[in-house]
């Protein structure tokens, strides 16, 4: 205790530099802990772009392509689906909802996917969260109407009531525009951090629509073209769909209608569980995220190494002071212990101050990353691994504080007494 009391004193004489090596400490300890709850919620995060989906159904391919595609709109599939095989889908006494995708054109770099109404009141994301709406309302029965993601939006600067046309393909500058069909802007969507925010959402009528009057994959020309007003009356039913997202009544049912869809004999399919998929998609980022969380511990250790030079720094003006102490009484031990108390002290300040620095930085940023990325930063207390992180830190302290406890342990006694001019 009389060391404690002593070593505290010590570091009041020296407060302004004391000040600066726990701000260092302090600011390496928040970002190492920012760095890895940011870490573990981006993790969390991605595998719930997409949550309460049991099963997504492709055209066979490999699952990642599968995911890519149909949740992240990055690629293209390999083939369609009939639809009749989704109506069989759709139909199967296990399932409680079916949400047709259709892909294949885009809008200025954006996406567009065609669907119908069921997207909006199944498709979640993160925590269970469903798709809101800031403006508007979801398409009707209208197929030349659009519901915007709100990057789409925000980017482009579009608002309700818009005309916009869509372009074939998904090349972000496209040769092919569909200029004869415009879709006026309906909705838009809430912010959610997912590539919902990134897409344009059309009926699977207007879909059709845009290619009614192709042939060969070539549009009509001159009196060959189909109208808008023509359109509208024309049976837009779909032949072919890109993906299936699948709800089902019971999860227990989930991999016995895996297995049965993968099976499927009308025609081949592949059927994915997403939370499994986006595992396999995150693995394949590993390098990255441990990279992220390597550079921040050598951030700490920088902190650290700050404190060692400036207790060492501070020893050859500490020489009568030591001396002092051993003339009164003082064993070296006392000294060595004295250094190590002081490291100590400094390192747990600095891991305290820290964390306080990280929970007013979480008070402050979660409803804006939350907003814009989608990531949840919860403000809880740390996890059993950051305790860890932070008593490894203060461990490494004390082997660090070792170093000049060490150098005053061999200092003799006379050191420092003789006054120097």
């Amino acid at each position: 205790m009389y060391l404690l009391r002593l070593a505290l004193a010590s570091l009041n004489n020296r407060r302004f530099t004391a000040l600066l090596t726990v701000s260092a400490i302090a600011l390496s300890v928040c970002l190492l802990l920012a760095v890895e709850r940011v870490r573990t919620e981006a993790r969390a995060s991605f595998t719930s772009t997409i949550s309460g989906t049991d099963l997504i159904v492709g055209a066979r391919s490999g699952s990642v392509n599968l995911l890519l595609y149909s949740v992240f709109r990055i690629g293209n599939a390999t083939n369609n689906i009939r639809w009749d095989s989704y109506q069989q889908l759709a139909g199967h006494p296990q399932v409680k909802w079916a949400i047709p995708l259709s892909l294949g054109d885009s809008h200025r770099g954006y996406r567009v996917l065609g669907t119908n109404s069921g997207y909006f009141e199944h498709y979640r994301y993160g925590r269970q969260q469903p798709l809101l709406l800031a403006e508007g309302r979801a398409f009707a029965d209208d197929p030349f109407e659009v519901v915007l993601g709100a990057e789409v939006a925000q980017s482009l600067g579009y608002r309700l009531d818009e005309q916009i046309v869509l372009a074939h393909g998904v090349a972000k500058v496209s040769l092919v525009q569909h200029d004869d069909k415009p879709f006026r802007v309906v909705g838009i969507l809430r912010r959610t951090g997912t590539p919902v925010d990134r897409t344009l959402h059309i009926n699977l009528a207007g879909m059709e629509a845009l290619h009614v009057d192709w042939h060969g994959g070539v549009p009509a020309r001159g009196a060959a073209r189909v109208s808008p007003e023509q359109a509208r009356q024309l049976d837009l039913q779909p032949q072919q769909i890109t993906a299936v997202l699948l709800g089902l009544n019971s999860r227990i049912a989930t991999f016995a209608l895996q297995r049965e869809i993968n099976q499927y004999r009308a025609e081949p399919l592949l059927a994915i569980l997403p939370g499994v998929a986006l595992q396999e998609l995150w693995s394949l980022m590993s390098t990255a995220e441990q990279a992220l969380f390597v550079v921040s511990l050598f951030v700490v250790l920088t902190g650290l190494i700050g404190m060692l030079t400036a207790i060492l720094t501070s020893l050859n003006e500490r020489r009568r002071e030591m001396a002092i102490l051993r003339s009164v009484g003082a064993r070296p031990w006392h000294i060595a212990g004295l250094l190590i108390i002081e490291a100590f002290a400094l390192a747990l300040a600095g891991a305290v101050l820290g964390l306080v620095l990280l929970y007013v930085g979480i008070a402050g940023a979660q409803a804006p990353l939350q907003h814009l990325y989608g990531l949840y930063l919860p403000f809880g207390w740390p996890s059993g691994y950051e305790w860890r992180l932070l008593g490894a830190i203060l461990l490494a302290a004390l082997l660090m504080g070792a170093v000049p406890a060490w150098r005053a342990y061999r200092q003799s006694l006379a050191d420092g007494l003789s006054i120097r001019v």
